[in-house]
């Protein structure tokens, strides 16, 4: 057994290291330092980036936001400071940080002018997603990070480095910061902002992690106590970087419990027979957290409002108020039951209708189903009539085409018979078995083509 674990062992740390593909630290340091630096050609690619990310989050086209984050450049100054501050090289990282300051100011500057000029106002879906950011939008960028940052040390780069600018999405926040800007809607700015600080942070994060893992040299100074400086300074860069994102992580963690919780709780205790809940709303933020139900139909009693109240404790939902609104009113019932008995038919002729819609297209595609099945048969059928009338027929294939005429782009069916003859026939032969054969499978146009 032990033998096993330790071949399990050996075998995990063979398909598990890299080490083979790995490029030389000093080939992989230079090629991020390249990435950092925003003047000339990379500034302007960064400008058509925005314009384009601003067009699609404007249009509300995914394919086109994508196709901003993939030319994007804005992922070399996050890993410029992830680099500097694994390899302890302070230069680096003030570089890289004010080479991102440049390229976020002419981002969120440039998106702006677009959609001051654009006559599109309304904050469509792809733009509003980047207004409020959730917890997996710290592991995307965490997880993606790491991931650029070993394909970024290997020969085998691949198409990483562009999935990790299309996961991370570094380019939609700052263009949608932008839209806020350009509106006036200055929640839009700081979630969509707020969204850009998280992604840019965790990647550089993952970025330190994956450069003090893979043991890249760190910068060495003649003078201890610069040395020492330096390193406060780096430890002090990390900690007030880390500090806000772990608050930021926490409320984001505690607010998605807190909305699957709620969740949970109307789902399994708000099961009444002849009650139905018609809306329901959680708000999240303190002080002002709180769970609304609207129900519908038969009203529930005081004593079952206590026990729902009673119940919240068992999904953690601890001095949460419960607001439950009962639709109508006691006085109301007859209005309830006409509501109920409304909806209930709205569904029923909705069903309806789907299932006859339905059963005309089954009887539809039955149909044609029907008609290419019976040119699989007809063969077998008219075979021996023909092996009697015309025994110098060989084989017989019967199908249906469609001819489609280039000049006029007009479409008729036709009908098409490949016929093997034993012994050749004469013309009027071939036209008189032709007219048979027409009429015999009931087609008006028979082409006739002999093997």
């Amino acid at each position: 057994m032990m033998i096993l674990l330790q071949r399990f062992r050996v075998y995990l740390r063979q398909i598990l290291d890299p080490s083979d593909e790995q490029e030389r630290e000093e080939d992989t340091v230079e090629a991020i330092r390249k990435g950092i630096v925003f003047r000339g050609t990379n500034l302007w690619v960064l400008i058509f980036a925005t314009f384009i990310a601003s067009l699609g989050l404007n249009t509300n086209s995914t394919a086109v936001i994508i196709g901003a984050m993939l030319i994007s450049p804005l992922m070399g100054p996050i890993m410029g400071i992830g680099l500097g501050v694994g390899i302890n090289d302070f230069e680096l990282i003030k570089k890289a940080f004010r080479n991102l300051l440049i390229a976020t100011i002419f981002s969120v500057l440039t998106s702006t002018l677009y959609f001051l000029l654009s006559p599109l106002n309304e904050a469509r879906s792809e733009l509003l997603a980047r207004t409020t950011p959730t917890i997996y939008d710290v592991l995307i960028a965490f997880f993606g990070g790491m991931a650029g940052i070993v394909a970024s040390s290997t020969k085998l780069k691949g198409n990483v480095i562009p999935g990790v600018a299309i996961a991370t999405a570094l380019m939609p926040p700052l263009c949608t910061a932008g839209f806020g800007l350009a509106s006036g809607n200055l929640s839009y700015f700081f979630g969509a902002f707020y969204l850009f600080t998280i992604n840019s942070v965790f990647i550089a994060v993952a970025t330190t992690l994956g450069v003090r893992l893979m043991h890249f040299s760190k910068k060495k100074f003649m003078d201890k106590e610069r040395e020492k400086k330096v390193h406060r300074i780096v430890y002090s860069i990390i900690f007030l970087t880390m500090v806000p994102s772990v608050y930021i992580t926490y409320n984001m963690v505690k607010t998605n419990i807190f909305e699957t919780n709620a969740s949970r709780f109307i789902k399994n205790e708000f099961n009444f027979p002849n009650t139905l809940v018609v809306d329901r709303y959680v708000k999240t933020e303190n002080p002002e957290r709180r769970i609304e139900v609207s129900l519908i139909g038969k009203e529930i009693s005081e004593e079952v409002i206590v026990s729902l109240k009673e119940k919240m404790l068992h999904y953690g939902l601890h001095d949460v108020p419960l607001v439950i609104h009962q639709g109508f009113g006691k006085e109301d019932t007859e209005m309830q039951n006409d509501v109920s008995n409304m909806l209930l038919q709205d569904y029923y002729m909705q069903n309806k209708q789907r299932i006859a819609s339905q059963d005309e297209e089954i009887s539809v595609l039955r149909e044609r189903l029907n008609s290419y099945l019976l040119y699989d048969t007809i063969g077998h059928q008219v075979t021996p009539e023909v092996k009697i009338l015309y025994p110098s027929v060989k084989s017989l294939a019967i199908s249906r085409v469609i001819r489609n005429q280039v000049d006029s782009l007009h479409a008729d069916t036709l009908h098409i018979a490949i016929v093997a003859f034993g012994q050749k026939l004469s013309d009027v032969e071939e036209e008189k078995f032709s007219a048979w054969l027409a009429a015999r499978i009931g087609v008006k146009n028979l082409k006739l083509i002999k093997e």
